[in-house]
C-alpha cells in the first residue's frame, strides 16, 4: 500500500512520534479505545476510554452500575444525555457540556440518549491515586457555557493557555476537546511534567504529522514536547496529557483501585448501596 502523501510543511514542530495506534473494540454503540489490562496501563492515570454514537431508538442507555477508584469525565460533541446517580444528582447532559462523577469510596450511577435522536461523545476514565480513592463521591455537571476554552480547545480537566477548568484534577491531568475546521491547525504545549500524551477522534482526519483518523486512538512517545495538529476535514477529538500515574492498577468488576485493601473497602460499600437500592425498588 502507498504511503499517504504529507504535507510536513503544515506543521510547525519536529514531530513527536506516535508509538502506538488503536480502533479498539466495538460493541454496540460503544467503541472501547483504552482499558487498563492494555492500553491503560501504558497510559495511566487514563484508564478507560469510550467513544459512544448512540441512537435513541435502538439504544435505551444504562441502569445504575456501580463503580469506586476512579473519576469519569464525560463530554458529547452531539446530542444529549440522562444522568442519575446515587449522590442525589439527576438531569440532562447537553452537547458541549461536562459530566464529572467521581466514585471515589463507591456509588452507583447510570444513564442513556436524551431527548435528541442521536448522541455522539467520549467517555473517559481516570485511576485516583491512594490519597483518594476511598474518598468521598462527587457529582457535578457543567451546562455547555459553563465550559471555559480557548480558541478551539474547550479545557474539560486542568489548564491550558491560561485557562483552567474549575473541576478538581485528582493529579496532574489535562484533558481537552477540539473541534478543527478543513484546513486549520492547532499546537497543544503539554506542562513540563506531563510526559503522558494521546489523542483520539469522534470524526474527521489530522495529520500530526502522521495520519490519524475518525474512530482511532493514538498515543505519542513519552515526552513533554508539543504536538501540532493539522486537520484534512472537518474533525472533532480529544487531547490527553498527564504525569505518570505512579501506582498499581488492581482491579474489580467496574472498579480501579491502587490495591487489593482499598478494593475491598469499596467492594463492601458498594455492596451496601446495592441493599438500599434493591429496598428502594431501584434495581
Amino acid at each position: 500500500m502507498a504511503k499517504p502523501n504529507i504535507d510536513t510543511t503544515k506543521l510547525r514542530s519536529p514531530a513527536r512520534k506516535i508509538v502506538q495506534r488503536t480502533h479498539g473494540d466495538r460493541h454496540g454503540p460503544i467503541t472501547r479505545l483504552m482499558s487498563p489490562g492494555g492500553l491503560g496501563e501504558v497510559l495511566k492515570p487514563f484508564v478507560f476510554l469510550d467513544l459512544f454514537d448512540m441512537e435513541k431508538a435502538s439504544f435505551s442507555g444504562f441502569g445504575l452500575h456501580p463503580h469506586s477508584g476512579i473519576a469519569t469525565v464525560t463530554y458529547l460533541f452531539e446530542g444529549d444525555t440522562r444522568y442519575e446517580d446515587t449522590s442525589g444528582a439527576t438531569g440532562t447532559l447537553a452537547a458541549g457540556g461536562v459530566e464529572w462523577f467521581k466514585a471515589g469510596h463507591g456509588a452507583w450511577h447510570g444513564g442513556g440518549p436524551g431527548d435528541s435522536g442521536r448522541t455522539r461523545g467520549f467517555q473517559l476514565w481516570l485511576a485516583l491515586p491512594p490519597d483518594q480513592e476511598l474518598g468521598p463521591v462527587e457529582s457535578i455537571y457543567q451546562a455547555p457555557d459553563e465550559v471555559k476554552h480557548s480558541g478551539p480547545a474547550h479545557v474539560l480537566l486542568g489548564s491550558y493557555d491560561g485557562v483552567t477548568s474549575p473541576l478538581k484534577a485528582p493529579a496532574p491531568i489535562n484533558y481537552l476537546a477540539i473541534q478543527l475546521k478543513a484546513g486549520e491547525s492547532w499546537r497543544y504545549q503539554p506542562p513540563a511534567n506531563h510526559t503522558i500524551g494521546w489523542v483520539a477522534l469522534a470524526t474527521g482526519r489530522l495529520l500530526t504529522p502522521e495520519p490519524v483518523e475518525a474512530g482511532e486512538l493514538a498515543i505519542f512517545e513519552p515526552s513533554n514536547e508539543a504536538i501540532e495538529f493539522h486537520a484534512e476535514a472537518d474533525t472533532e477529538f480529544v487531547v490527553g496529557s498527564a504525569a505518570p500515574h505512579a501506582h498499581d492498577l488492581v482491579l474489580g468488576s467496574h472498579s480501579v483501585h491502587t490495591s487489593s485493601t482499598a478494593l475491598q473497602a469499596a467492594q463492601q460499600r458498594i455492596s451496601e448501596i446495592k441493599q438500599r437500592l434493591q429496598g428502594e425498588g431501584r434495581l
